[in-house]
């Protein structure tokens, strides 16, 4: 069984359904919760943009050898 599988099936009743609630749960907190995953995310991509250009700056070159196992 694969968790969270229900997923596959939100159509656009459901997505209403799941905003009126959020809606209701954070109320005008909304925004500024909203603010903080934007900041969170914005700051996740630096950090992977960060990781790609030392992997970048490394080149194959660095690269060291596998000892064979036997």
């Amino acid at each position: 069984m694969m968790p969270l599988a229900f997923f596959q099936n939100l159509g656009t009743t459901e997505l209403i359904i799941v905003g009126f609630v959020s809606l209701l749960i954070f109320g005008n907190r909304l925004p500024s919760v909203m603010r903080s995953l934007g900041k969170s995310v914005t700051e996740f991509k630096k950090g992977v943009a960060g990781i790609e250009d030392e992997i970048d700056q490394a080149g194959p070159g660095e690269k060291k050898p596998i000892p064979p196992t036997s």
